[in-house]
């Protein structure tokens, strides 16, 4: 197979730090210099800084037995400690560290006093039920702050949570609770989205019915939307009537800083999520040290949000891990952007007077379709940087975020990494790097990234290649839960001792990276990886599918949306007298069994599908359709004559 990557996009516009931002800023171009001298005694230098470790380490990198890295490994830290603890123990205890707004209108502003303390309470209910040190912890919350709570709860008696996305079906619940052996999974009644409430609890009960594992002993339930759930008094818990009333003296343990920290499950071209590890040390150190430096953070004066949602890698990194290590303050919301009114994000900024603002593109191009009166009916003068995550940022959208909402005259960073990474990459420094919209520019000091040819050789000039890192890095995934071949085969046997991402690029003139898409079958639908094959086996499970072929296409406001090609069976296409409302109701078969999400845009129903000789789906023709080009070369198929066919069926 020869990748053959273009690129249509030309950017000659630059945008210099401004002399007052780039003297104050955290960062400077000597990080870069101390990396290049040094890469790993650079890495060990930063965590001593960043961290603090009860056990201090005095070997920085095992590298023996590629792909699997070890970093630290002699020394031991506790996780929560460094996110807590110590902030309260230096004096900062009164600092805010979450301003929760839920979308109803309540709001908490929570300490890190405060919030150590709860997570104390919360650990020692954990402990209460059996749950130690390597056990798996499932978290299944809305953006609410026990959410924050549960995860270093976990990390601080040293087990390993699995933070599932309170959009995923019960299905996708059972698989992951399974997959991880789960023995508690902690959820809510519910939480709110666009004005309404959302079950969670029955979601959980209905997954723990098709659970095959059995490992759940007990669900911690908050009581967050007040609505009626079913009970099982030998296993359910609520959160108000054990964790508020437990004990607020825990002493922390410090474990080694390859201890298992948390899974995080991601879609895998097989269509089985992959259960991504990582573990404490590292993480910790390359989510504090990429939270400091890329976001200019002024833990004293800034006023942090993050808009993801912690089921995602990013809230993870950029919500939980990342800020707290650094003694943040910073925003916590529970709802959309647009409930009860387009303008809830900028009223949210205006009140709480956020300096530095990290979104997806999907948002940022919602907004523009609402027009710039919303956010300038609100004083966002407080933004002093601005942040984009989960897919490129096309330089338009990049040119309004600046100038809409960043007033023209604030740096705006565009981060690439991924859940295998666990941190930044590739970034802009924005006291350091000049600006150039729709690039990621350039790799985080520390990292060593480059852009090969299909054969392995560095690709020349500013042709586009695939992206590659050289050298292991901190925060990289110790493996695939309980599948290290799979860990192998997945990311390491294309090129060796190099990672690959399976993402597109080219280094322009200047030598900055410009991302230009996966590279495989997985979708990048408003910053969320959505596996082709996992909803394709969802729409073949349901009664009418004999066969399905499902493409990511372009979208202006999701960046990728999902659009489905179908087979009906023949006992049923008879029948199937209305196309759209068959179309319909397998659009909703999808968002039930895997997740509104992954809810096609659009479902054809088609006669045939394109097939190669050897009976594989030819998915890049049937996205030419989608996205309405003319269709390619079409000569490896079995009958040519098929795209026509289904190109009049669809029109």
């Amino acid at each position: 197979m020869t990748v053959q990557i273009d690129h249509a996009l030309e950017e000659i516009r630059r945008f210099r730090p401004s002399p007052e931002f780039a003297a104050n800023a955290v960062a400077d171009a000597a990080l870069y210099e101390a990396a290049q001298a040094d890469r790993v005694a650079f890495w060990a230098d930063q965590s001593r800084d960043l961290l603090h470790w009860d056990k201090p380490f005095t070997k920085t990198l095992d590298w023996t037995n590629p792909p699997f890295a070890k970093w630290f490994e002699d020394g031991e830290l506790n996780v929560a400690v460094n996110c807590l603890d110590r902030h309260v123990e230096a004096g900062n205890g009164d600092r805010v560290a979450l301003h929760w707004v839920g979308e109803p209108g309540d709001t908490r502003d929570i300490t890190y006093a405060e919030l150590t303390d709860e997570v104390k309470r919360a650990a020692n209910v954990l402990t209460d039920l059996g749950v130690g040190s390597g056990d798996r912890v499932a978290i299944y919350l809305p953006m609410i702050p026990e959410a924050v709570v549960s995860m270093l709860a976990v990390a601080r008696i040293g087990a390993i949570h699995s933070v599932v996305f309170g959009g995923f079906s019960a299905d996708s619940l059972a698989s992951r609770i399974d997959d991880a052996e789960a023995s508690l999974v902690i959820t809510a009644d519910g939480g709110y989205r666009k004005g309404k409430v959302f079950a969670l609890k029955p979601v959980v009960d209905d997954a723990l019915t098709k659970s095959v594992g059995g490992s759940v002993r007990n669900v911690l339930v908050v009581k967050r939307g007040d609505n009626e759930v079913e009970w099982n008094a030998e296993r359910d818990l609520w959160w108000h009537e054990t964790v508020a009333t437990a004990s607020s003296e825990h002493e922390a343990q410090a474990f080694e800083a390859e201890h298992p920290l948390f899974i995080l499950y991601t879609s895998g071209t097989t269509g089985k999520p992959k259960g991504i590890l990582h573990t404490s040390g590292g993480y910790l150190t390359q989510a504090a040290f990429t939270h400091r430096n890329v976001f200019d953070l002024h833990p004293e004066t800034d006023v942090y949000w993050c808009t993801a949602d912690v089921g995602w890698i990013t809230g993870h990194s950029y919500v939980v891990y990342g800020p707290l290590a650094n003694g943040a303050t910073q925003v916590l919301y529970e709802g959309t952007p647009d409930t009860p009114h387009p303008g809830r994000w900028w009223e949210i900024v205006e009140q709480y007077k956020v300096s530095i603002l990290y979104t997806a593109p999907t948002a940022i191009r919602s907004f523009m379709k609402l027009g710039r009166q919303i956010p300038h009916a609100f004083n966002l003068r407080s933004l002093r940087l601005l942040g984009s995550v989960g897919e490129p940022i096309n330089p338009e959208a990049w040119i309004w975020y600046r100038h809409v909402i960043g007033g023209g005259s604030i740096p705006v960073v565009d981060t690439w990494w991924q859940t295998e990474t666990g941190a930044i990459m590739i970034s802009a420094l924005p006291g350091v790097t000049d600006l150039k919209p729709g690039s990621a520019q350039v790799a985080v000091p520390g990292i060593s990234i480059d852009i090969l040819a299909d054969d392995g050789t560095p690709v020349e000039g500013e042709d586009g290649g695939l992206l590659v890192i050289t050298e292991p890095w901190p925060s990289m995934l110790r493996g695939i839960w309980g599948d290290p071949e799979r860990f192998k085969e997945t990311y390491w046997e294309k090129f060796g001792d190099k990672y690959f991402a399976g993402d597109g690029a080219r280094r322009d003139a200047d030598g900055d990276i410009w991302l230009l898409g996966r590279v495989d079958d997985v979708m990048n639908v408003s910053g969320h990886r959505l596996s082709t094959a996992e909803i394709e086996s969802s729409l073949v499970a349901h009664p009418w599918t004999a066969e399905a072929a499902v493409v990511g296409a372009a979208d202006e406001t999701t960046g990728q949306a999902v659009v489905a090609f179908v087979i009906l069976k023949a006992s049923q296409a008879a029948q199937v007298t209305d196309v759209a409302a068959a179309s319909e109701e397998l659009r909703r078969h999808v968002a039930g069994q895997i997740g509104a999400i992954a809810r096609p845009r659009q479902v054809f129903i088609v006669n045939e599908l394109p097939k190669t000789r050897s009976g594989k789906i030819m998915r890049r023709l049937l996205r030419d359709l989608a996205e309405g080009r003319e269709v390619g070369d079409t000569t490896t198929l079995a009958d040519t004559s098929i795209m026509q066919v289904i190109s009049d069926q669809v029109k």
